[in-house]
């Protein structure tokens, strides 16, 4: 990366304090940066390191004091969306592969868009096609009649069952399994579990970034469905025939169960689980480790275990914490009670 920060002022809509024609070569954190790094600063918490930073420039909230005169500033309102935007258009992270290395396996049925890279021991196998620009990377597996749209970036150990359709521009990272068996059983006479056949598949729509370690189970019948623009963490768990609404963010470590439908521009914080055949409304955010145990209906934020709104959540969070507290209150109104009843007793006993 080589931008003058006049031109990176331009690119975000800032104002340079300082010199504009200082080159930058690098983004850092605030508390690691050097000579030549750009970083930022928009939370209270970091101002710390303004008088210490070994930075050259700093994209900076008006709200904070440009107390060096020896740095160089671009002052804009939200410099966390500024830095976010320098950082995708001129440090994208490169892919040194290109082409179809010779270990990888095509089968002769598949179609291969223009541009494709597949990387090494890459298998693509029989009807399966692939979209132009798009990038597979070391041993990934795509099953039989899979398909994966345009300018896809798929990381290395992924595995692709069979009939899964993933739109254009999706980045899936490594050791991911797109299309899993669901967890379907039932019980025989015997009291055993059988293995009920999933025959369905997964659908992942343009946009979407599954992260590391993310298993998304086909569907029992019909299709699991990730909708245009979704966002999924690592270490997240999405059951068969789960639908999951545009644009919504699921954190790692959240698990939602079989035919669970979730509505669109969701956020669903780390460690949430959902139990099955439940529908959650569109603009719903659920809090940290919240056990979501019906549907809600509502938009708004919603927390704890079983979820609840947070306002009423946070109310029985406070009252939980001062149990000991009304312990000892009411051990001590029992005593007064029991000193007031004595005392009662001892006024009648002459009447």
């Amino acid at each position: 990366m080589k931008i003058k920060l006049k031109d990176a002022a331009d690119f975000v809509g800032g104002t340079v304090i300082g010199n504009p024609e200082l080159e930058i070569s690098n983004i850092a954190k605030i508390e690691e940066a050097g000579e030549g790094d750009l970083t930022f600063l928009y939370l209270p918490a970091y101002e710390k390191f303004l008088e210490t930073t070994k930075a050259s420039a700093v994209i900076i909230s008006p709200k904070f004091k440009k107390t060096r005169s020896d740095l160089s500033y671009i002052e804009i309102d939200n410099p966390n969306v500024a830095i976010q935007k320098i950082i995708s258009t001129f440090l994208k992270p490169e892919i040194h592969v290109q082409g179809v290395d010779p270990s990888a396996s095509v089968d002769s049925t598949a179609f291969l868009g223009k541009n494709v890279t597949l990387g090494k021991n890459v298998v693509i196998s029989s009807g399966c096609k692939i979209g132009d620009n798009s990038v597979i990377l070391h041993n990934t597996v795509l099953m039989e009649n899979s398909t994966v749209g345009n300018n896809c970036l798929i990381y290395p150990n992924v595995t692709i069952r069979e009939n899964t359709s993933i739109g254009n521009n999706v980045i899936i990272h490594s050791n991911s399994c797109i299309g899993s068996d669901g967890f379907g059983y039932v019980m025989n006479q015997k009291h055993e579990y059988e293995k009920v056949p999933q025959i369905g598949n997964v659908v992942i729509e343009d946009d979407v970034e599954i992260g590391s370690n993310v298993s998304i189970d086909r569907a029992a019948i019909g299709s699991t469905l990730i909708k245009k623009g979704v966002k999924i963490d690592n270490l997240v768990q999405i059951a068969h025939n789960v639908q999951i609404g545009e644009h919504t963010a699921i954190a790692a470590q959240a698990g939602v169960s079989g035919s669970a439908k979730i509505g669109r521009h969701c956020m669903i914080a780390g460690q949430s689980g959902f139990v099955g055949h439940i529908e959650i409304t569109d603009g719903v955010i659920i809090g940290a480790q919240s056990g979501v145990s019906k549907s809600i209906k509502r938009p708004g934020k919603y927390r704890g275990t079983p979820a609840q709104e947070m306002s009423d959540q946070l109310h029985m969070e406070a009252h939980m914490r001062n149990l000991p507290k009304y312990a000892e209150k009411i051990k001590k109104l029992e005593e007064k009670i029991a000193f007031l009843e004595s005392q009662i007793s001892e006024l009648t006993k002459g009447n």
